[in-house]
């Protein structure tokens, strides 16, 4: 009689003990991993349907998302390096386009099947001053996964990618090393012919 007695007690214990587990709010993921989530979606979407789709329609499937998920004239500005500031107003927003040309026609060019790829992306978001850093695997059947870091900061009130590492190798960094002799040697013309070239040779 008594244990029966003591039974509501220990339901009302038990109830607040796993409260916290059962109906507590849960955490809200970071924004910063909305855009490379649906990133990768396309991605998928792209490859799976890549050999149908071809080059050119490969790129014209990426392009919304690219000019979505990128901060293109930032990463533009700083894979230019210091002869940005010599750049003409014309000059700077041609290289911007040609850089997002290149930017879409590398993803069309790289993603261009499937093969049971997929991606997962690591929900402990990084803060490093005003910007996110979101880790990202894409597994592939019998091979190593690739890892992928997002560097994003918030333009507009959305976040968006100014740069990408390959383990620890920046994307914008090695731009900026691939940039520099056209620059050299033609200026903001011999850029944007440099640019250009990439492009084709990556569209074939």
């Amino acid at each position: 009689m008594r244990t029966l007695k003591r039974l509501p007690l220990l339901v009302a214990l038990l109830a607040l003990m796993f409260a916290p587990l059962v109906a507590g709010p849960a955490r809200a993921a970071d924004p910063a991993i909305a855009p490379i989530d649906a990133f990768d979606s396309t991605l998928l979407s792209v490859m799976k349907d890549g050999k149908s789709l071809g080059p050119k329609g490969r790129y014209q499937r990426l392009a919304p998302v690219v000019h979505r998920t990128f901060d293109l004239p930032t990463m533009t500005k700083f894979a230019v390096g210091p002869a940005w500031a010599s750049f003409t107003p014309a000059q700077q927003q041609a290289t911007i386009e040609a850089f997002t040309r290149l930017s879409i026609a590398s993803y069309a060019h790289n993603f261009a099947d499937y093969s049971g790829q997929r991606f997962e992306i690591d929900p402990n978001v990084q803060t490093r001053g005003p910007d996110k850093i979101v880790q990202t695997h894409m597994y592939r059947p019998n091979d190593s996964p690739v890892n992928l870091t997002y560097r994003m900061r918030e333009s507009g009130g959305t976040w968006k990618i100014i740069d990408i590492y390959f383990g620890s190798i920046s994307q914008l960094t090695t731009r900026r090393s691939d940039f520099a002799a056209p620059i050299a040697s033609g200026g903001a013309a011999g850029l944007l012919s440099h640019l250009n070239s990439l492009v084709d040779n990556l569209m074939k």
